[in-house]
C-alpha cells in the first residue's frame, strides 16, 4: 500500500494470521494496557483468521482499513495500524489506531507508519480528517501523533473502556491540507 524509509504498510490478509497471532501473544501484556477488552478467542489462530476475514470484508465496504506495519529490512510484521469508523457524506473522516511490537518502540517506526496511513487516508481515500484518541498517560503515543502532524483538540472524559475501566482520552486530529 505505502512504503516509507524503514517500514511499509499493507492490508493484512488471512495469510498473515500466524504472524498476527505471534505479534499479539508476544505483546499481550504490553498491548492490553491500551486496548479494549479481548476475549480468549482473540489469542487463537482461528480467532485471528476470523478477524482478518472480517477486516477484509470491512475494507471492501469502505468501513475499516486494517494494515500491518512491516520492517523493510526483513519484511517482518512488527505492528498493526488501522483506520476505522470511516464516515462519508459531509464528514469524510476516520479514526486511526496502532500497536507496535514493544521491542521496536522508540525507533520512529510508529510515527513513520502513522504518516503513511494519513497519506493513504488523504490521497487515496480522499478523507478530510483523521482523528485519534489516546489515554493522557500514554505520552509516547501522543508524541507519535504530534510528529505525524496531529494537533490536540481536548479531552473526552471516560470515553473508552480499557481493562474494565472507563478511561479519559486525549483527542487529536489532522486535517487534509488539500481541503
Amino acid at each position: 500500500m505505502k512504503k516509507g524509509k524503514n517500514v511499509y504498510i499493507r492490508p493484512l490478509t488471512a495469510e498473515d494470521a500466524e504472524a498476527c497471532l505471534k505479534l499479539q501473544t508476544d505483546n499481550r501484556l504490553f498491548f492490553e494496557q491500551f486496548s479494549m477488552e479481548r476475549n480468549d478467542d482473540f489469542y487463537t489462530l482461528e480467532g485471528q483468521k476470523k478477524r482478518l476475514q472480517r477486516f477484509y470484508e470491512n475494507m471492501q465496504n469502505d468501513e475499516d482499513y486494517y494494515c500491518g506495519i512491516f520492517h523493510q529490512a526483513d519484511d517482518a510484521l512488527i505492528g498493526t495500524i488501522n483506520l476505522f469508523q470511516i464516515l462519508r457524506g459531509s464528514l469524510q473522516s476516520a479514526f486511526i489506531g496502532y500497536f507496535l511490537d514493544e521491542k521496536h518502540n522508540g525507533k520512529g517506526f510508529t510515527t513513520e507508519a502513522a504518516k503513511l496511513m494519513v497519506e493513504y487516508a488523504f490521497e487515496d481515500l480522499k478523507l478530510h480528517r483523521v482523528e485519534a484518541g489516546v489515554m493522557p498517560r500514554n505520552i509516547a503515543s501522543i508524541r507519535v501523533l504530534e510528529k505525524a502532524g496531529f494537533h490536540k483538540e481536548g479531552i473526552a472524559r471516560k470515553n473508552v473502556k480499557i481493562n474494565g475501566k472507563w478511561e479519559d482520552h486525549q483527542l487529536l486530529a489532522v486535517i487534509n491540507p488539500n481541503d
